[in-house]
């Protein structure tokens, strides 16, 4: 199968450069055009196309191929018009299975949350099983960018399972919640478009945390094509569960995602020995529950808790001392009761609130009544330059926004690291 232009790639990030070095190794004679929504493309060898003569361009069929990149939603109505006109859409992923995947055994994991951790835990344990293992997708490596390996772990986000269109051999999904709600654009569409992972047209291996059964969302796929991954025997998963104590996973959530993990390798073939020898090497992510000490505190860097949900696991995985949570970020009109309820039966100690939905948060909340201490700041350095001046209110510190971060920072790990860089200038 070869690729026919001209082609035109949606988005410039990160994906797309993977994307067009891919299309120039495998069409080096196709013209290749780039479209962005604001800015410049800096993509060598392309030219940028204005977005006001997309839907020209579209009604003409001037491409023959549109390669999506992830953050660009599928119900973009220029890309509503070109998949009426007939026009092939793909993306980085599905170009990988198709060209480059060759006979990879494929485990796939996804979830609302505790998918990064689940899948690098997972590529963990196959690597010290001694299994030539590859670990890509929306964890920060492109598909096209895995080098060959016999068992390719993929991380994968809703923007990428909406429209992926190959079979799979192991699916594991960790948790559903809603969000992306400015992607997608309702509840339903996001959870449609996250399960399509299961949509497969071929056999596969699944397994499920307790919280996604209850999901009355989950489609219903063909039984013959669906084979549940067995529970872990009890005798391993006490052995499994001290293991996680003792380990660099933190919160009762992580622990339920070991146990998907184990499932799923063992269902690849990997031993229960090897399994836990994986839980034992596992470096955590970075922005992920990840714990800095500094001047005798403990500063946890959860950046990655873009939705209310994640954030009540952050505050559940540190439940005693004096812990203070910084909370706030980007408004998509995401929903904040459960997490207001949730908070007020916390231990908190404290609790800062960054615009814009930490203020929103904190008008339903009210100052009274709380277990905690309320702080309002405009921004980290503002509420590190107050929390420099009392040292002593705090022990542990837990950055956990439950929101994005485009407010104030270009991407979550911006936000994450300019939250370490401020511990280690005001308490070291």
């Amino acid at each position: 199968m070869s690729i026919k232009g001209p082609v035109l790639m949606y988005g410039a990030g990160r994906e797309a450069r993977s994307t067009l070095a891919f299309l120039k190794e495998t069409a080096p004679n196709e013209q290749v055009d780039v479209v962005v929504d604001t800015g410049q493309a800096d993509l060598p060898g392309t030219q940028q196309v204005p977005t006001e003569s997309l839907a020209a361009a579209i009604r003409d069929k001037k491409y023959r191929l549109i390669v999506r990149s992830a953050g660009v939603s599928i119900y973009k109505s220029d890309l509503v018009a070109a998949r009426a006109a007939g026009i092939e859409i793909t993306t980085n992923i599905n170009l990988w299975a198709a060209y480059k995947r060759n006979d990879a055994i494929t485990i796939a994991i996804t979830g609302t949350k505790g998918k990064s951790t689940t899948a690098k835990l997972i590529f963990t344990t196959l690597k010290q099983a001694g299994l030539d293992a590859g670990l890509g997708g929306n964890i920060g490596v492109p598909p096209l960018d895995l080098p060959p390996c016999t068992h390719a772990v993929l991380e994968l986000s809703s923007f990428q399972t909406a429209d992926m269109d190959f079979n799979l051999d192991f699916i594991g999904i960790t948790s559903l919640f809603p969000e992306h709600l400015d992607w997608h654009g309702t509840e339903e569409n996001y959870f449609s478009d996250k399960l399509n992972i299961l949509r497969r047209k071929r056999p596969y291996c699944c397994a499920l945390n307790p919280q996604v059964v209850e999901r009355s969302c989950l489609p219903q796929p063909p039984n013959g094509l669906v084979r549940a991954l067995a529970d872990l025997s009890p005798d391993f998963q006490s052995r499994l569960l001290k293991q996680v104590a003792a380990s660099r996973l933190k919160g009762d959530h992580n622990a339920q995602n070991a146990i998907l993990a184990a499932r799923l390798c063992l269902g690849v073939g990997v031993s229960e020995e090897n399994i836990l020898e994986g839980i034992a090497a596992f470096e955590p992510l970075p922005h992920r529950l990840q714990e800095v000490q500094l001047g005798g505190k403990t500063f946890v860097n959860d950046s990655i808790a873009t939705n209310p949900e994640a954030t009540k696991a952050a505050v559940a995985a540190y439940p005693e001392g004096k812990v203070a949570l910084i909370l706030g970020g980007y408004d998509r009109a995401q929903k904040y009761g459960g997490l207001v309820a949730n908070l007020k039966n916390s231990t908190l100690s404290q609790v800062w609130f960054l615009p814009d939905t930490g203020h929103r948060i904190l008008s339903e909340i009210g100052t009274g009544n709380t277990p905690f201490t309320c702080h309002k700041a405009g921004s980290l350095e503002h509420l590190f330059e107050q929390l420099a001046t009392n040292p002593d209110q705090f022990e542990t510190l837990v950055l956990s926004p439950g929101a994005p971060s485009f407010n104030q920072f270009r991407n979550f790990e911006r936000r994450g690291e300019t939250f370490l860089e401020l511990a280690r200038k005001h308490f070291t």
